[in-house]
């Protein structure tokens, strides 16, 4: 059985209670429970992790290294500015499939920018907690 690890940064613990009108009323522990479900029905077994930190956050991608057949990362909004989850990723060898619950390219400007997508092998935004499904399909046809 493939194992993959589902990373989540800043914020997203928040969920159901942070701007509903744009991430929806599911929490974070809720759509971690959907995805489980779902990827243990294609044969992939997952572990999850948040932080609002980005040193725990940099700390946990390098585990994927020897741990994880890949990794489904919603990096929240270090996605814009952390070159630090960039090199880790980059680093780690491994495929990294960028989400984001709304679409970034339909927002404020400074969401547009992903400094991570061009070591990901993938990026899939807007389509809210579907987003991470999507990811666990387009790794289990990868790994």
């Amino acid at each position: 059985m493939k194992k993959v690890l589902v990373l989540n940064g800043p914020n997203l613990n928040m969920l159901g209670v942070r701007e509903p009108e744009i991430y929806g009323f599911d929490t974070l522990e809720s759509i971690n429970a959907e995805i489980l479900e779902y990827a243990k029905a294609r044969d992939i077994e997952c572990d999850f992790f948040q932080s609002n930190c980005e040193g725990e956050l940099i700390t946990k991608i390098h585990t994927v290294l020897t741990e994880y057949d890949g990794c489904v990362i919603n990096a929240g909004a270090y996605t814009h500015y952390s070159y630090a989850i960039r090199d880790a990723i980059a680093c780690v060898h491994k495929p990294f499939i960028e989400v984001h619950l709304s679409d970034v390219n339909a927002r404020e400007d400074f969401r547009k920018i992903s400094v991570i997508t061009e070591v990901c092998r993938s990026a899939i935004a807007g389509y809210g907690k579907r987003s991470y499904t999507m990811a666990i399909d387009t790794l289990k046809e990868i790994i």
